[in-house]
């Protein structure tokens, strides 16, 4: 069978991805994944306020007394100049994995504000990154803020990113737009490689005995790969970018229902977290044994041949599904 695709530019040996996550933090583990299969690695992200919150730090720490004489000022060198530790163990790791690996490794960035941090997506591209993922998460809690400013927030961290590269660049986002398939036209005008669908956002939990907002983690599963297929599914006919499906994707049938509408890769943490990286093997042997059964001969042959256009009732993924749901209960 083959099962090679073609993500961000990038030929991939199969659709199967680990997303970002812990285990790329050990190099003996990003080995496992790449021995057991996996196409290309998802770093674990760089985030916004870790890189904000110490250059702030440091911001403090030499303005202190600034004010004592008129020519201090003069003696403090510039904030930037200062070692970022966690964004320089990155960079870091990216080089000892690039030196490591055979397979493409994507640096991943997450923030929101189109601030100083994104000039961290040049150093991830120095540091040897084939590509990178721009992970953007904002709740807007804010009710004077508009739908069309948190828009603007999205589409300008993501041409910052773009100014700074020259690799390929994926947005990775969550659903919550009013009009999602044409947010998604506005990331691939403002030149987005790739849209990787969706962000699984985490909600806190309230703590009864102590009071407390908590913050828990909970595994996916696989009922969450709907939504991703879903508008995939429906994007795929209008999107020349690369699609990747992410949240819930814990089996073979999984993946191979993301490529059925459209989906170039899937992407995967939670099942590689509980399962091991020996989870990537059984998912491909999966595949290639319903592809066989199925008189499938690769992967191309099956991309989008269930998205929006080629069905038979493209109203099965719009309203159409929630009324044929309802009644099915009945």
């Amino acid at each position: 069978m083959d099962l090679s695709t073609t993500y961000l530019g990038m030929d991939l040996k199969n659709p199967v991805i680990p997303a970002a996550s812990p285990l790329s933090q050990d190099l003996s583990v990003v080995r496992k994944m790449e021995d057991n299969g996996a196409a290309a690695i998802v770093m674990y992200s760089l985030f916004e306020e870790q890189i904000n919150h110490e250059a702030n730090e440091i911001d403090t720490f030499l303005m202190q007394g600034a004010d004592s004489t008129s020519e201090a000022l003069s003696y403090f060198p510039v904030p930037e100049t200062f070692y970022n530790l966690q964004a320089e163990e990155y960079l870091e790791n990216i080089e000892k994995i690039k030196k490591a690996v055979d397979i493409p490794v994507i640096g991943s960035l997450n923030g929101v504000s189109a601030g100083g941090w994104v000039k961290y997506a040049k150093k991830i591209e120095e540091a040897g990154a084939d590509a990178i993922k721009l992970n953007i998460y904002y709740l807007a809690t804010d009710p004077s803020l508009s739908s069309d400013q948190v828009e603007k927030m999205y589409l300008d961290s993501l041409s910052e990113v773009k100014k700074q590269i020259s690799i390929p660049v994926s947005i990775k986002t969550g659903p919550y737009f009013s009009a999602f398939a044409n947010m998604a036209k506005k990331f691939e005008k403002a030149g987005a490689d790739g849209i990787v669908i969706f962000n699984r956002f985490y909600q806190p939990d309230i703590n009864l005995d102590t009071l407390k907002i908590e913050a828990t983690l909970q595994y996916s599963t696989s009922y969450e790969s709907r939504l991703p297929i879903r508008w995939i599914a429906i994007l795929r006919p209008f999107i020349n970018a690369s699609l990747a499906a992410t949240s819930g994707f814990h089996t073979g049938r999984d993946i191979i229902k993301a490529v059925l509408a459209g989906a170039d890769v899937a992407m995967m943490a939670s099942v590689l977290l509980s399962s091991g990286p020996e989870k990537i093997k059984s998912m491909l042997e999966e595949i290639e044994t319903w592809m066989e059964k199925h008189e499938y001969s690769s992967i191309n042959q099956m991309k989008g041949s269930m998205s929006y256009k080629s069905v038979a009732e493209p109203a099965a993924y719009e309203r159409a599904n929630y009324m044929k749901t309802l009644q099915s209960v009945r």
